[in-house]
């Protein structure tokens, strides 16, 4: 396995290690690549193999589709039939977290595998010039859901998709801590309605004020089959540290560590096996950055629950708690 430290690179070695890890993609090796939102553990989406090997590395279900990234809007738009409410997400926010599920174009390249046999295709277009610079050199989509175990936390570093997937790889390409830190919001525009199948990195407000309406909700927030997940991320139990993970906590047993949200504590924070603060202000931006790290270094410290202090429902408070949901549903 190869690092790349792409922060200490001049711009030749720059243009030579992009292109060096988009021959490892054609060659159908698997390369780990930093998004905006998590590390991503990327295949070519056009290589059926490749795809295998990543959920063979993943130990994901095959039944869970994947997000094919891209670099453009053109690119996107060889694989999938953009009407009009997806055009107009895509404008106003790509590059950046958001995936378009849309309708699979018939003579697409990108794998059966990748979209789990169904007829759509999950798009998006990252807003990481490391990522798209390889995907450009590359010239097809790029599958990369994060870079973890299935079910586990998703790295937000480096290091940390190094301890989940490191032995799979054939390189891992190191730009610092994902500014995002949540996955993409996932919007599906597949029939009259647009849908929102995942929250996530762009607030479900933002979206809904561009498109001057509300987006419908996925059956599967309320209870539709988990077997079939029509998008990433759909998982009834996903996200999951080892601990388990107590929600809405108002205290803190001796033996739990705490994830805390805004300035007060809760009784017993004092006698915690450890303690780590989302936004001792209470901003949503800085807690859903610091989500995933925060979640594995709690899972480090030996408690056997993680308790959860409530986080407000409103903004990126959606998708953080939609996180939080998942990883403490039962396994």
């Amino acid at each position: 396995m190869e690092l790349w430290h792409v922060n200490e690179t001049s711009p030749a070695e720059y243009d030579e290690r992009t292109s060096a890890a988009a021959r490892h993609l054609a060659a159908g090796q698997l390369v780990v690549v930093p998004t905006e939102t998590v590390y991503g553990l990327a295949a070519d989406a056009t290589n059926g193999e490749a795809v295998a090997r990543l959920y063979a590395a993943k130990g994901r279900p095959r039944f869970n589709p994947l997000i094919s990234h891209v670099c453009g809007r053109d690119m996107a738009e060889i694989h999938g039939v953009f009407d009009e409410t997806a055009s107009k997400l895509a404008d106003r926010f790509w590059p950046g977290p958001l995936t378009l599920v849309v309708p699979k174009r018939p003579d697409s390249g990108i794998s059966d595998l990748a979209t789990a046999g169904l007829d759509t295709v999950a798009l998006r277009w990252p807003d990481s010039p490391v990522t798209r610079a390889i995907i450009e050199k590359l010239g097809r989509p790029v599958a990369a859901p994060s870079a973890n175990r299935s079910g586990r936390v998703s790295p937000t570093t480096a290091e940390a998709a190094i301890a989940e997937v490191g032995d799979s790889v054939a390189l891992i390409v190191d730009a610092g801590s994902c500014r995002v830190g949540l996955e993409s919001t996932i919007v599906a525009c597949t029939g009259d309605k647009p849908t929102l199948l995942r929250p996530g990195g762009i607030p479900t407000g933002d979206i809904e004020a561009v498109l001057g309406a509300p987006l419908t909700r996925h059956a599967s927030d309320t209870g539709s089959d988990p077997e079939a997940p029509a998008a990433p991320g759909m998982l009834a139990s996903h996200y999951a540290p080892h601990a388990r993970v107590r929600l809405a906590a108002d205290r803190v047993g001796a033996d739990e560590a705490l994830l805390a949200f805004g300035p007060a504590l809760p009784q017993g924070a004092d006698a915690a096996r450890a303690v780590l603060n989302l936004s001792e202000r209470g901003d949503l931006v800085d807690a859903a950055a610091n989500l995933f790290t925060y979640l594995r270094e709690l899972d480090a410290s030996g408690a056997g629950t993680i308790a959860v202090m409530p986080i407000p429902e409103t903004g990126l408070g959606e998708a953080i708690n939609d996180r939080l949901r998942r990883a403490a549903a039962p396994r």
